[in-house]
């Protein structure tokens, strides 16, 4: 699924004068090297963003004199640089609720021996904020801003159930517009996903992201609105389905609820 997607450009039918398109297409460039690798050349990102080859050879030149891209003559490609890794720093350090959750998330990993993720929605992906592990365990090592794609992992199950029918259908229908011929499956397995969290409280991905990882998820509600999930989970031959369902399931639900009333 190509992440480097069509955001919202235009208000009733007429295009929106607030919209910069000249920003929008430098923040799709950026988004470009999460998805596609590390190191990529204006052709690479041409390719990626579908933006004309000149217009890229202009944004690549502005994003490295601002330090958010950085160039090798040796590889002739771009990769980012500091001042992206600055940005993510500073939403990640003023985010309340990771301070908040981390000390519940690391309780049910120590004694579960699983790993426990915090993720937040960023566009078709759900992205790590904050994740711990046993270290003494084999748990699933995820690092913070590794992304998980939204129809298949539990935490994008989680946080598509723990939304309104309304601000739900406008995301499941951007989805739609970008999954191609996996839609009619994804579609199906969200619609059980939101059934399963009505009637157990948790959303399951047992080897639906990965065919060797079992993963279960509880939306957090927080108090301005936003929804974010927690997960936990780990390679099938350490986590069963069973487990998932009749032990992991219930704790995390509890955890979530815990953290829920602390009052993020």
């Amino acid at each position: 699924m190509n992440e480097i997607i069509d955001l919202p450009r235009e208000k009733g039918g007429e295009k929106d004068r607030k919209f910069v398109e000249a920003l929008a297409r430098g923040l799709d460039l950026l988004r470009a090297f999460s998805q596609q690798g590390g190191v990529l050349g204006n052709q690479d990102l041409a390719r990626i963003t579908g933006l004309p080859k000149p217009t890229i050879s202009r944004l690549t030149y502005t994003l490295t004199q601002l330090g958010y891209l950085t160039y090798s003559k040796h590889l002739e490609k771009y990769q980012l640089d500091v001042g992206v890794l600055a940005l993510g720093y500073a939403y990640t350090s003023n985010l309340n609720v990771r301070k908040i959750a981390k000390p519940y998330m690391e309780k049910m990993a120590t004694q579960a021996n699983v790993s426990v993720g915090l993720t937040i929605r960023e566009r078709l992906s759900m992205i790590y904020v904050e994740n711990c592990r046993n270290e003494k365990t084999q748990a699933l090592r995820m690092d913070v801003g590794s992304r998980l794609p939204l129809a298949t992992s539990s935490s994008g199950r989680a946080f598509l159930a723990g939304l309104s029918d309304d601000e739900r259908q406008q995301i499941l229908s951007l989805m739609e517009q970008h999954s191609g011929d996996h839609w009619p499956a994804w579609q199906e397995s969200i619609s059980k996903a939101i059934d399963e969290y009505q009637e157990k409280g948790f959303c399951t991905s047992l080897g639906d992201w990965s065919k060797d990882v079992n993963a279960v998820a509880v939306p957090l509600k927080l108090l301005d609105g936003r929804v974010m999930a927690i997960n936990c989970g780990g390679p099938k031959y350490l986590i069963s389905d069973e487990m998932i369902m009749q032990s992991l399931g219930p704790q995390l639900v509890h955890v979530v609820r815990d953290i829920e009333a602390t009052g993020v």
